[in-house]
């Protein structure tokens, strides 16, 4: 058994997805997802505590070997990149004073992984994640409609990022 977790950076949300592969099982399964918010009100140091707080918390009580994270896309707003830098800092730190290996992918690298194609959309990735894993995130109401202001995309970016360093893993 291999267990991976998968993280979409950011700063005011985190999508956290742990997920594992044993022998003779076709599909990853995901053991744990969420996204977990900080506060706009906080203090910026206060905000990247509470996310290495909390990816510290995932790491002791899930034991992953991996820690697969995305990498950052250029962005046009320069504040928001190098604010979400920091956090995928604190998550990488973490990972690494844990002893996790750490597996980094471009956001084109697990477009490539999920759907066999690098230009595919949000809504393809999400399609082909929620086929590729063996229980899929659903919202609370039970279906995989998925929007941006219910923090399940979040975890579905992270479950994709996971699902890369599975793939990456068997190449």
């Amino acid at each position: 058994m291999i267990r991976i977790l998968g993280i979409d950076p950011g700063f005011e949300r985190l999508g956290i997805a742990v997920l594992e592969k044993t022998e003779g099982n076709k599909k990853e399964k995901v053991v744990f997802s969420e996204c977990f918010k900080t506060s706009a009100k906080l203090e910026f140091s206060e905000r990247l505590k509470l996310i290495g707080n909390e990816v510290r918390k995932i790491i002791k009580e899930y034991k992953p070997e991996v820690l697969a994270i995305e990498t950052l896309f250029l962005n046009t707003n320069q504040k928001t990149v190098m604010r979400v830098a920091e956090a995928r800092g604190v998550v990488v730190y973490e990972g690494a004073r844990a002893g996790l290996r750490i597996f980094e992918a471009s956001p084109l690298q697990v477009k490539v992984a999920t759907t066999g194609y690098g230009r595919a959309s949000k809504e393809q990735v999400i399609k082909m994640v929620n086929i590729l894993v063996d229980n899929p995130v659903r919202d609370r109401e039970g279906s995989k409609h998925i929007s941006s202001s219910n923090g399940i995309d979040d975890e579905l970016d992270a479950i994709a990022i996971a699902l890369t360093a599975f793939a990456h893993s068997r190449s």
